[in-house]
């Protein structure tokens, strides 16, 4: 199981995802000096030696970046490969930031074809460093305007919201925290987890609504990074990924947490006992992006995945196998299985900048690692 940020798999000579082993529960301690190798280095060596094995395969690689997790890249790469036998479809699920950062590393010899999932925001930061290559794929014009990219550098796919996350087992639904400023009750003191948010953009999305929301009220931020001193105070921990942060809510050694709603209907299908709750106030809804990467080895097969992604069958597939909330305004209500319908009626969507949080999103997130993090009061 999983969605975005979580582990990812290895599989048989010219199939499948390429990239570190799945990122699970730590065995025997083994000193990192003994295995210190650049994430970076270590994946560039882990696509040439795929490379090399699987040379006779005869297939043409795309290899993609992504933070979607198996669920929904094992359903688009089957389903792409069908259409494009001539394919072979390459996935490394990691989080939105790491992508990010290594598609920055790789600038000079991009690695990947396409960069698909992660928040708009940080899209645009890779618009701004030159790592997109301009597409318009034909469904653009269904896409909200605020989801198309400038100089069609990127394309909202799915619209991703965050909710508040609680251990069913341990935490009675109607006791469970109804809202953001609920988190900070003293009841949960102790009993919070939260995925880093330094690799993480679902939570960056997060944090840069608390700010946004204390800088409309007072002029200042002050009073969001106030906000998440207290939460940092309630926090028991930041966990480094989505999948770890599931099972620590389950084994109960958090309570509570923020996370993304496909994450945790993927969990809740496989029998997780997690609930979850939209905030009275309203949820950041992410506009989930994809791109090609600007001097992609494949461009013509990179530009066929894009344009794969946002069609009406893949929406659909993504939506009723994946948990996936389309970004197509053009699908037809009663074509939607009835938890997406259901979200649409009962979400409160919250007013997000962002604009301002991709402007300033990557300053908040440093000022809050320096001063917030550890600091809680």
């Amino acid at each position: 199981m999983r969605k975005a940020e979580g582990g990812t798999r290895n599989r048989a000579c010219g199939r499948r995802a390429v990239g570190p082993a799945p990122r699970t529960e730590p065995g025997p301690v083994v000193p990192r000096s003994a295995f210190r190798v650049p994430r970076s280095l270590l994946g560039v060596a882990l696509l040439a030696l795929v490379s090399i094995g699987c040379q006779g395969d005869g297939r043409t690689p795309l290899v993609i970046y992504s933070p979607h997790g198996r669920d929904l890249l094992t359903l688009l790469e089957r389903r792409f490969e069908q259409l494009h036998p001539d394919v072979d479809v390459r996935w490394l699920d990691m989080g939105s930031q790491e992508v990010y950062d290594r598609l920055r590393s790789e600038r000079a010899n991009p690695q990947a074809d396409v960069w698909f999932g992660g928040p708009a925001t940080i899209f645009a930061q890779g618009a701004g460093d030159s790592l997109l290559e301009p597409f318009r794929p034909s469904w653009a014009e269904v896409i909200e305007p605020h989801g198309r990219g400038p100089r069609d550098l990127y394309y909202a796919a799915y619209e991703t919201p965050a909710v508040i996350v609680y251990a069913e087992q341990a935490v009675k639904s109607d006791e469970a925290p109804r809202d953001w400023d609920d988190l900070l009750d003293p009841r949960w003191k102790g009993k919070i987890l939260i995925r880093d948010p330094l690799a993480s953009g679902t939570m960056r999305a997060v944090w840069g609504m608390i700010i946004e929301r204390g800088l409309q009220q007072t002029h200042d931020t002050a009073a969001g990074f106030q906000w998440l001193r207290r939460l940092d105070a309630q926090t028991k921990e930041y966990v480094l990924n989505g999948p770890l942060l599931d099972q620590k809510i389950v084994r109960q050694e958090g309570l509570v947490t923020i996370w993304d709603l496909p994450d945790i209907l993927l969990s809740r299908r496989d029998g997780l006992p997690l609930g979850y709750v939209f905030p009275n106030s309203g949820t950041p809804v992410i506009e989930d992006a994809i791109a090609v990467v600007r001097n992609a080895r494949h461009r013509a097969q990179a530009r066929a995945f894009v344009e794969y992604v946002g069609s009406v069958a893949a929406q659909l597939a993504a939506t009723r196998e994946a948990y996936r909330l389309p970004a197509r305004l053009d699908l037809p209500v009663d074509s939607l299985p009835p938890w997406a319908r259901e979200v649409r009626r009962v979400m409160q969507v919250a007013t997000v900048d962002w604009d301002l949080l991709a402007e300033r999103g990557a300053d908040w997130m440093r000022y809050w690692d320096q001063t917030v993090r550890g600091h809680g009061r």
